[in-house]
């Protein structure tokens, strides 16, 4: 089975802009605030992020590996096609919505998470209980987009040895 090189070496340059780029606002953050960052501050970037940088890190955040590997599997089988494929619209949707409804309310009233207004209203141990499928969510996600980074890796690149051990 033959390795990739040019896919591999794109992929390593990719790997390595992205760490350049964090250490760059790594390096830029530090010059702002010596004492260093609160937790806050890095979760949100102060709060001032900007509308093109924030759009591009909602799009990051939103279409991952699972995303596309799902969009791509449901319009390629001729039973469903093209109509059943409802992340897109989905994800635009709650994204609209949530900025017409929410994001004003949410940033007056200094929140950090989706869970901090129940948490506030109704205490901690309701706020905790909401964290569990919160926590699955992410769990499931993160496990999708390594499962794609895996098949990325073991179709294009290494071979099915690599997707065997990244996925089990």
């Amino acid at each position: 089975m033959a390795v990739n090189i040019p896919g591999i070496i794109a992929i390593v340059i990719f790997y390595l802009l992205i760490l350049g780029i964090g250490l760059w606002a790594a390096r830029r953050g530090a010059q702002k605030n010596p004492d260093g960052p609160e937790s806050e501050d890095v979760m949100l970037a102060g709060r001032d992020i900007g509308l093109v940088v924030g759009m591009f890190t909602m799009t990051a955040t939103w279409v991952g590996g699972g995303y596309i590997n799902g969009s791509a599997e449901v319009v390629f089988d001729p039973a469903q096609g093209f109509i059943w494929c409802q992340a897109p619209f989905g994800f635009a949707i709650s994204l609209v919505l949530g900025g017409l409804f929410f994001a004003k309310k949410m940033r007056s009233e200094g929140y950090v998470t989706m869970l901090d207004p129940f948490h506030k209203r109704y205490g901690e141990r309701m706020g905790g209980l909401l964290f569990i499928p919160a926590l699955l969510g992410e769990l499931f996600w993160s496990a999708a987009i390594l499962s794609a980074l895996g098949h990325l890796w073991g179709c294009h690149m290494l071979g099915k040895l690599f997707v065997f051990s990244v996925q089990y």
